[in-house]
């Protein structure tokens, strides 16, 4: 469909976030790559900065009383970094919310030791423990559904770089999955081991395919791979 809308126009540098990279902005949507330690949005405990506020800052361009707003379709753990979609209206936010499991997501990943196969999918029924902790479960009766497929693209002695596709969208679903395969997220301190030395948890939401609320056309997002996650793989980054 034709986008018969006057051309979108950004706002000026100078309103644009710090830790959040924007790819890409129209009438209906904006996406940004998130920083390693950013909140998407807040929680009950106080009023840091999150992906949220500063992008709510951002399209009011300083205006406190501008009634323009972004809304929340996902959310990443405040230690992944990536690719965020925020939508510009309520009708883009049910459009990409209802088309949510649709879409294409892909994450990359550093974890300890090597996957026993090269590609394949890690299945399992997740619960939630009264701590927040999620972990899987074999009745399917006490959990939910979770897939992930991975590819491994190389391995070290020490470490394996994964590239990982959401199949369903559950919490913490690839850290859980890649534990339970004996090879947890490097950095991952609720799931693994998090060696002395290591400044963040290694894993990050490189890739996104959306139909776009407005257009119905079908949109990719990529980001490259955090170089943190390089130096790992080549043994040069603090462990």
């Amino acid at each position: 469909m034709p986008d018969h809308r006057k051309a979108f126009k950004r706002p000026p540098k100078r309103f644009e976030p710090r830790g959040l990279s924007i790819l890409h902005e129209d009438h209906d949507i904006v996406v940004v790559d998130k920083a390693c330690g950013l909140l998407t949005n807040a929680t009950e405990k106080g009023n840091e900065k999150t992906a949220h506020s500063l992008l709510g800052d951002y399209v009011r361009k300083g205006n406190s009383k501008s009634k323009n707003r972004v809304f929340i379709v996902h959310r990443l753990d405040r230690e992944t970094s990536g690719i965020l979609i925020f939508a510009k209206s309520e009708e883009a936010k049910s459009f990409l919310m209802l088309e949510w499991p649709k879409f294409e997501k892909k994450y990359v990943a550093v974890v300890h030791g090597a996957m026993s196969e090269p590609q394949g999918r890690i299945e399992s029924y997740l619960a939630e423990s009264g701590t927040h902790r999620v972990y899987s479960v074999k009745n399917p009766d006490e959990g939910k559904l979770a897939q992930t497929r991975f590819q491994v693209l190389r391995t070290t002695d020490q470490y394996s770089l994964l590239e990982l596709e959401l199949l369903t969208g559950r919490k913490h679903q690839i850290r859980v999955h890649l534990s339970d395969e004996g090879c947890p997220v490097v950095g991952d301190k609720k799931y693994g081991a998090s060696p002395k030395g290591v400044k963040r948890l290694a894993l990050h939401a490189r890739s996104l395919t959306i139909a776009h609320p407005h257009s119905k056309e079908p949109m990719t997002f990529n980001t490259k791979i955090p170089g943190y996650f390089t130096s790992l793989m080549a043994g040069s980054a603090p462990v």
